[in-house]
């Protein structure tokens, strides 16, 4: 008998695309989302997406100065902003960036912006689209069709104490690529916030 698998649901503390922290309702895994503290310009335009090893109680919390980011966001400055470069740091293997528009691209040569897809590090294609499927605002699917992972916003009716409200949850069988998932997620957010 195969054992019940749960997927990872991930509570995002703020809501924002420019720094929040993530953590498995279940302690299983915790990912922090804040401004790179070594980019040369300390804005919201360069990002850090930090593995942590526990779940952090405070705002003030700096252990991800400690250790290598698994993956950096530089979003394109200026008035018109746009997207930048995404490096990935997957140790042994050497550091990899790309353009953005390259890493994440367009599902249809005249389609909207809010549909893209993305080589994950297994290889395989998966995409991302914005309110496709009832009740998520962010549904990312895989080449066979299969629901992936999902960003679903707060019910107003719900109450949220002291966080967002708003859950990322990635079905087990694909938690190895949260890293892949919550990059490619946040720069969909990022491009709709900034209407790319």
């Amino acid at each position: 008998m195969r054992p019940l698998q749960m997927p990872y649901m991930f509570e995002d503390r703020t809501g924002h695309v420019a720094g929040s922290d993530y953590d498995d309702i279940y302690d299983r895994m915790f990912i922090r989302v804040v401004p790179h503290p070594h980019s040369p310009v300390r804005n919201d335009n360069v990002l850090a997406i930090y593995i942590m090893g526990r779940r952090s109680t405070r705002h003030g919390d700096t252990r991800h100065l400690e250790r290598q980011p698994s993956v950096i966001l530089e979003f394109a400055e200026g008035a018109a902003g746009g997207l930048g470069n995404i490096s990935f740091y997957y140790p042994p293997a050497p550091s990899m960036t790309m353009p953005m528009n390259r890493y994440l691209r367009r599902t249809a040569f005249f389609g909207g912006s809010l549909s893209r897809k993305f080589r994950a590090r297994d290889g395989r294609e998966y995409r991302w689209e914005h309110r496709s499927a009832d009740g998520h605002e962010w549904s990312c699917i895989s080449e066979e069709n299969y629901l992936v992972a999902h960003y679903d916003l707060r019910q107003p009716h719900m109450p949220a104490y002291g966080v967002s409200g708003n859950i990322l949850t990635i079905h087990e069988s694909f938690c190895h690529l949260s890293i892949d998932i919550m990059a490619s997620l946040l720069i969909m957010r990022y491009i709709a916030e900034h209407n790319l």
